[in-house]
């Protein structure tokens, strides 16, 4: 777009020139606008804004800014989404209740697609790693967070990568890992690119890596040893991350069900819970043998996994 501009600049009119100005300023915030906007926000009418784009040489505006979003698409997709909502009406109610549906549908989409020996090999993955690393920024970064949380009970070391001190300290952490770690990387619509920037530096280093995003398509199933999807469109958002959420909780059930020891691990966390729960029955107990006898029925361990705070 700039080369167009700039090759038609001599000719152009005072108020095109302002328009020109302001569209290389702010290409993205124009991509979004339509004519009655931008003619506003350039001080400008509706029929200056059009000739402007027939100026640039486009039949027309709606053409102007088919090119001027081209290279931004992902990146605008829930802005259009949400300008086509606002321009439908509806109640806060029916919003709630059409987002759960959504909610709903995106799970079983996942559920549907889902692949067994995919899991099979993620599961495989996560238990032989002698490290586990985890890289999500952005949104995915509390999903990162809570896959950490889930896999530290049955794992011997796991350690989300996400930090204040950004992609720099991931970067520094891949370089110790070796081919019997792993690194699992989250990416979902918009993703980001210290994601995939380091979901491409382990690939390079022989790094198994496991991939949690949304289609095959994705910049970092292509580099996966294997990738596990999750459909998150929303009609509201960039991502419904709840089928995301529901992802990671059914790795996590799988690995802990899989894993050695699972029962101790189960039992000890008990343990180390039970003097801070809240419950009149058991405030100020301290760990004990009949504690951990109850523990050890398969009935408690499972309640205790689906309870975990």
């Amino acid at each position: 777009m700039a080369q167009r501009v700039a090759r038609v600049l001599p000719s152009l009119t005072r108020a095109h020139r302002g328009m020109a100005d302001f569209v290389l300023a702010h290409p993205l915030r124009v991509a979004t606008m339509p004519i009655d906007e931008l003619a506003a926000a350039t001080g400008v009418s509706i029929a200056t804004a059009n000739r402007f784009a027939r100026a640039l040489e486009f039949d027309g505006y709606p053409q102007f800014r088919a090119a001027l979003v081209l290279g931004f698409e992902s990146t605008l997709a829930p802005v259009d989404k949400l300008r086509d909502r606002l321009e439908s009406p509806a109640t806060a109610a029916d919003v709630f209740s059409n987002a759960l549906a959504e909610i709903a549908r995106n799970i079983e989409l996942t559920r549907n697609a889902f692949d067994a020996d995919s899991c099979e090999k993620a599961v495989t993955a996560i238990l032989g790693a002698r490290r586990v690393y985890i890289v999500g920024y952005g949104a995915s970064s509390w999903l990162a967070g809570l896959l950490q949380r889930n896999l530290e009970r049955n794992c011997d070391y796991v350690q989300a990568l996400a930090s204040l001190e950004g992609s720099s300290h991931g970067a520094r952490a891949l370089a110790r890992l070796g081919s019997d770690d792993l690194l699992i990387a989250l990416a979902f619509p918009r993703y980001f690119a210290d994601t995939v920037t380091l979901a491409g530096q382990a690939s390079k280093a022989g790094i198994p890596l496991l991939a949690l995003t949304d289609r095959v398509t994705s910049p970092v199933a292509r580099l996966a040893t294997v990738a596990l999807y999750a459909h998150t469109d929303s009609q509201y958002l960039p991502n419904s991350e709840a089928s995301a959420l529901a992802l990671i909780e059914g790795l996590s059930v799988a690995v802990a069900l899989r894993a050695k020891d699972s029962l101790e691990s189960a039992a000890e966390l008990a343990e180390v819970l039970l003097p801070w729960l809240h419950d009149s029955q058991t405030a100020g107990a301290r760990p004990n043998a009949a504690v951990r006898r109850r523990v050890k029925s398969p009935g408690v361990v499972r309640k205790l996994a689906g309870n975990k705070s």
